[in-house]
């Protein structure tokens, strides 16, 4: 299931590309909602786990590579069919596109990730739940985690 998600009324040439890789339909409303507080225009496109990721991204029979590729990938650890440490891994092997940007939302605190994930090239990691408890650190938590970080990078590809 693809879902494409447009931001803002900047022309289409103008927007960067966000592949989230996602489970969780909660997590991707959340994304979403922090995405539009952007003043860059962007254009997200959801997978629901790495089988589907790997097939926007290489193209199937039916269906060509994604082109442009996405300047970022959002990519949740614990999916079915294929976790995101699988999917990063075979993205990685690939040349066309071991250059992508990729930050890792994930439920696991656990060292052992985190060690595998850095030495896998990520940019960086969020646990989740950012806070269930309140919703307000959690909505502020991913509003700042995609102002700063996918702001900065969206705001560099632009001036390039």
């Amino acid at each position: 299931m693809l879902y494409i998600y447009m931001a803002k009324r900047i022309k289409y040439m103008e927007r960067k590309r966000i592949l989230l890789i996602e489970d969780d339909k909660l997590d991707v409303i959340s994304v979403q909602r922090s995405l539009t507080k952007l003043d860059i225009g962007y254009e997200l496109v959801t997978a629901y786990n790495g089988v589907e990721a790997l097939a926007l991204l290489k193209g199937t029979n039916e269906h060509p590579a994604m082109k442009p590729l996405p300047a970022i990938i959002l990519l949740d650890i614990n999916m079915p069919k294929m976790n995101g440490i699988e999917f990063l891994k075979a993205m990685r092997s690939d040349d066309r596109l071991k250059h992508i940007k990729v930050f890792v939302m994930t439920t696991s605190g656990e060292q052992r990730d985190r060690n595998e994930l850095e030495n896998l090239g990520i940019l960086g990691y969020l646990i989740k739940p950012l806070n269930f408890n309140n919703n307000d650190k959690r909505v502020d938590s991913m509003d700042a985690f995609v102002q700063f970080h996918i702001g900065r990078i969206l705001r560099e590809e632009g001036s390039q």
